[in-house]
Order: structure tokens, then sequence, then C-alpha cells
């Protein structure tokens, strides 16, 4: 009905299917869902139209409905709908606070987080989890609560949900970060440690309280200790691994590994990787990431 309360007819009335109706009695009985249509007259909608006509009204309404941006202009009596029409050039304005609803409803999964993403991401919760503000809250409610700042261009050129699955949330995120921080990002919560064998190994920080360098254990050859971060407050946390990549050993302290874990695991391997270097005195034996070549 026109005030928005439903109301039905009952079983087997004459007035089933008329388009409009004239209630003249309608009642409802607690905790029923709609009222139930007493009496009523049957009228077509140029008279529905003259008899509420204080109530008619054509609105433009921009907002997030069925998990999308919806822009229409709708012409309504009271709470019954007449019809509607796709607006095509919506407010921008209205368009972008459409899609922050949808954001903040339906969560970060809208985004794409790619690879490079996700450890930006992991790197600043590593930085405010060990040097704290003014880097970045980056968990799931700080983040949606900042979204008009660290996503607020992207908004404002989106029209629709698919729009937003397009952003490069990488440099998005970036925005966030004060231009003292950005400057010292790599320096403090580094994407790649180099190893004593040279290569440049990646950091994991998927865990913020202790990042891992997953490498082969004959790369750390000569290594005294675990590198440390965040300005030399965090050790790395380092799964050594065996020829194959399979973790031998997890240590944060490398010369004590040295020392006590290395000659058991030397033992149970140089068998097994006979090709790879398992030097006595590993602290001082030369790195490598090579094996040694066949003789032919």
């Amino acid at each position: 009905m026109t005030g928005g309360t439903a109301a039905e007819l009952a079983p087997g009335s004459g007035l089933t299917g008329s388009d409009w109706l004239a209630v003249a009695v309608a009642d409802r009985t607690p905790g029923a869902p709609s009222a139930r249509i007493r009496r009523a007259t049957p009228v077509d909608e140029a008279t529905a139209r003259e008899a509420a006509g204080p109530l008619l009204s054509t609105l433009r309404e921009v907002g997030w409905a069925d998990g999308d941006v919806v822009a229409r202009e709708v012409t309504r009596l009271g709470a019954i709908e007449l019809r509607e029409r796709r607006l095509d050039r919506p407010d921008r304005a209205e368009v972008a606070a459409a899609l922050l609803t949808g954001l903040r409803q339906e969560g970060l999964g809208m985004l794409s987080w790619t690879p490079a993403a996700r450890a930006l991401r992991e790197r600043l919760a590593f930085s405010r989890h060990h040097l704290g503000a003014p880097w970045p809250d980056v968990g799931d409610e700080a983040l949606l609560a900042a979204a008009p700042t660290w996503l607020g261009p992207e908004l404002s050129a989106a029209r629709r949900r698919a729009d937003l699955a397009r952003v490069d949330v990488a440099s998005a995120l970036r925005r966030l970060l004060p231009w003292a921080q950005a400057a010292q990002l790599d320096e403090l919560a580094p994407e790649r440690i180099a190893v004593p064998s040279g290569s440049r190994v990646r950091v994991d920080y998927a865990d913020p309280a202790a990042p891992v360098l997953a490498v082969k254990l004959q790369e750390t050859f000569g290594w005294p200790a675990a590198p440390r971060i965040a300005g030399g407050r965090v050790p790395v946390l380092l799964h050594l691994l065996s020829p194959a990549g399979r973790p031998v050993a997890v240590t944060a302290d490398l010369a004590s590994f040295w020392r006590t874990g290395y000659p058991q695991v030397r033992s149970e391997l140089r068998g097994r990787y006979p090709r790879h270097p398992w030097p006595e005195d590993p602290a001082t034996a030369t790195p490598t990431r090579h094996a040694t070549p066949r003789r032919r």
C-alpha cells in the first residue's frame, strides 16, 4: 500500500488480479507479516494517481544494491514504485559514496590483491607492529575506515564494482605512508635480503612478529649471524633448506646453529647430497648456490 504496509486478499477473492485497489478496510493481527484486505474496489492507475496525488514523487537515486552501484530515476506513489529508468551520468560523488558503502559492506575482497599488493601490505603490517605510528595500520577495519584517503582517486573515477577490481592496490596503499616512512620502507622492511652466496632472497612477512627468510643452507656459509631488520630491532627467522629445498633447521641464532645444530644436519645429509659441500667449519666456508658438476 502507499503507506508501505504489505496487504493481501482473502483466498478466492473476486478482486484477485486487479492492478489497483482502493482499500476501505484492512487490518493486521499482531505478528502477521501483512494486513488482510476486508473491503476494497478496483480502480485504474490514473484514479490512484489523482487520489494520492500528494504522495507522487520522482527522485534520482544512487546507491549500493544487489552487489553493485544502482543509479536510477524512480517515480513512486508513496511506497509504490511506478516507473524507473537508468541514469546514464550519475553524480560522481554519489557513485563514489555508493562504492564506498559496498566496499565496507562486502569487505576488501572486492579489490584484486595481487602478490605485490599482499607483500606490501604485509611489510607495512610488520613496520606498524615493531615501529608503531606513524606507520599506518593496515588491518581490515583500519583500511576500510581510511578508504576515502588511500582509495580516493580510484573511488572518484570508478562507476561500478568491476572498476574496483582493476585498481592497482599496491600503488594505492602507498598513499598511506608519510613521506619519511616511504623513504625508509625498503631499508627497514626490505623486500629481499642479500645472502653470502650473492642471491637476493625474498623475505616472508606473513607473520608480522617474525619475518622469515627461507634460504638453502649452503648459501649461508660464512654468515656469522642472522640478519636483523627494522633498524636492527628484529632478527630474521632463518628457514635453512636442504639442496632439495626442504627445511632442515629453523633458527634466529645462526652462530649457535653452526656450533650445535649443523654437525647433526651434516652427518644426516652429506651422504644424501654428495655433490653439495658440507664443510666441517661452515662459519668460515665459502658460500655457494651451485652443486659440484658431475664427472664425465
